[in-house]
């Protein structure tokens, strides 16, 4: 597997699993989500460019707002 291959793949992975989940919300603070939701476009932004390195860190990004949110409590999910 191409280093290309594999970094597509994990990004697409990992955006797949944030928009499932952020589909499970019941409660937001709508700062973080604001941030969560162009994190995300940004990083389908990116891989329709090829621009893979940047793809996966908007992606990273989108998660650390999620966790961090969901840990200050800004973020609830339904269980």
């Amino acid at each position: 597997m191409t280093l290309e291959k594999e970094l597509t793949d994990e990004t697409l992975k990992w955006l797949k699993k944030i928009e499932d989940k952020l589909r499970n919300l019941k409660a937001s603070d709508d700062d973080y989500l604001k941030n969560i939701r162009a994190y995300i476009l940004d990083s389908k932004y990116f891989l329709e460019r090829k621009d893979l390195i940047r793809a996966f860190e908007c992606v990273v990004w989108a998660w650390a707002w999620l966790e961090i949110g969901e840990i200050e409590g800004k973020l609830k999910f339904l269980e």
